[in-house]
Order: structure tokens, then sequence, then C-alpha cells
């Protein structure tokens, strides 16, 4: 049988064990892409099996031998088909993501949550912000299906928290997010092109994930990425078109020693020479010290 004979595979697999081995497989005989939330075919394969089943996603030991019915395996084979075939992310057939702790309602309408900046937020951005509860009002860039902001809710329990994007779609998830957290009376949503429609605003922190993966590397994403939305991914040649436009008007909405955090990909070097004059802190995130920066709003004031 080959590995990525699906319809055989209803018939013929029996437990959660054997429907595991296969999945791994054929996600590897077909060269899946593992960006969005898990980093192997292993991984992945127990993730949809454990949902798809309605097990822990935590559990997976005590059920590997259990017999599966054939509704089961019938959607089994379904969701393992999109997944392999038409290179769907595992959060766009689950319709969740997860950052930590923190789930989150996802679709095709926002990029799959994964930000190095819930990493510092679970950490409430100390030591760069001495008070998390002196933080009154915080600006998510960019905020897609809103998990950062509904995180940065969370870190900063005094703070009101405003969540800016310029897909309407985007928000519409972002809208779910926030209400299944029952965040509404905190987490305001808008819709704007970075800080257009702020004038006025000030925050004691900004972050942002804003779209950063230049020209050359867009041209050649596997097809998973594919599916997310185009304008969540590229940011011009370079990949530092949002930035920019985020360096050169965060300082008039931050308060004096308000903080600025961004996430840009792979793009260190390139910021760095494009500002030579900026002090750029980089933060220290799971996968090194050079995918998120850290100014002060002093440091973005030309003196």
């Amino acid at each position: 049988m080959a590995t990525h004979d699906f319809s055989e595979a209803a018939q013929s697999l029996h437990t959660l064990r054997d429907w595991l081995r296969f999945a791994v497989s054929a996600f590897s005989e077909a060269g899946l892409s593992f960006g969005h939330g898990s980093a192997s075919a292993y991984d992945e394969a127990a993730y949809l099996i454990l949902h798809t089943l309605h097990l822990p996603l935590d559990t997976l030991e005590p059920f590997l031998d259990a017999q599966l019915t054939q509704g089961e395996k019938d959607a089994l084979r379904g969701m393992l088909e999109q997944r392999v075939q038409k290179r769907v992310p595992a959060a766009y057939l689950t319709h969740e993501a997860w950052l930590g702790d923190f789930r989150f309602y996802v679709d095709e309408r926002v990029i799959v949550p994964r930000s190095f900046i819930a990493e510092l937020l679970r950490d409430q951005f100390v030591p760069w912000v001495a008070d998390p509860e002196s933080v009154t009002r915080v600006l998510d860039l960019c905020t897609g299906s809103g998990c950062l902001a509904i995180l940065a809710a969370h870190a900063f329990p005094n703070a009101v928290v405003d969540a800016v994007d310029i897909s309407p779609d985007a928000l519409a998830v972002a809208h779910r997010n926030v209400a299944d957290y029952g965040l509404q009376d905190r987490v305001h949503l808008v819709e704007s092109n970075l800080f257009a429609q702020l004038p006025g605003r000030q925050y004691d922190l900004i972050i942002s994930n804003p779209p950063y993966v230049d020209a050359a590397a867009v041209a050649v994403l596997p097809a998973e990425y594919r599916h997310e939305p185009e304008l969540a991914l590229g940011s011009g040649i370079d990949g530092l078109d949002a930035t920019r436009e985020i360096l050169r008007h965060a300082a008039a909405h931050l308060v004096p020693d308000g903080v600025l955090a961004v996430e840009i990909g792979h793009n260190r070097d390139a910021l760095e020479a494009a500002y030579p004059e900026l002090p750029f802190t980089w933060l220290d995130v799971a996968a090194g010290d050079e995918f998120v920066f850290l100014l002060h709003r002093e440091d973005l004031i030309e003196p």
C-alpha cells in the first residue's frame, strides 16, 4: 500500500497507533512544511489525530492501541488527505492555534498565530516595562487574529488595548477571539493602515508582528504559506516596508519612556544597515536574539 493511499487506509488501519504511523509516513513522503505550530511530521500527525478524535492534545500513550470506528477512520482520512493533497496548514483544518496556554480560533482570513512577542508578553516585558501594573494603554499593530492583543490584556491587567489591522476580514476573526476571552471592554478593534486612524493616541507600549517577508522569500514560500493572506506576509522588496512606517510614526504615539517592540523575522542585518543611528535592543527569545527589537520613545526622537 502506498503511504498516501487514503482510501485503502480507511479500510486497513484499525488502531490509533496504525494511523499515527501512516500519517507520519504520508507527511514525510509528501515533504510537508511544518511552520505553523508543529515542528515535525510526528508532532503534526499526533496533533491532527488527537484533535480529530476529540482526545486530550497532550495525552497520546493510553490511546495508541484503541480500535477506531469506521466513522472515526473516515474523519481521519478526510483530515489527513486535506493536509497532504491540498497542503492546508493544520491550524486551518482544526480552526485553532495555540500560543502557550492560549487557544485562538483561526481560518484563512488571518495568518496562523506564531510570534516571539508572545514569549515577551508572558514575562510582562520585564525589565523593559518596570511596573506592569502601571501600563494603561497598549497598541497591537497588525493584530490579525487578535492573539497578541489578548495576551497583552492578560499581561497588563490595568491596560486598555487597541488592536489594529488593515483587513476587515482579519478583524472579524479577532472579534470572535476577543469575545471568546470576554475582553470586549478592554480590547478595542480598529480598522486602520498602521497608525492612520489613531490620531493623537499615545501608548505605554506598542507591539507589532507586521508583514516582514522579503519579495525573494515570498516567491519561494512552501505551499502551506500560500493559504495565508498575502497581505500578512510580504512587505516590499526587502520585507521592511511596514517596519519603516512604524519607525517613522511610533514616537508620536508613545508616552515619555514608552516602549516599541517589533518582530522582523530574519531582517536584522538589513534593518541595522538601514538605520545605523538607532540603538536597537535585540530581545532574547526561544530562537535567538535577532528577531524582535526594542526601542524607547527617546531613541526615536532626533536630538
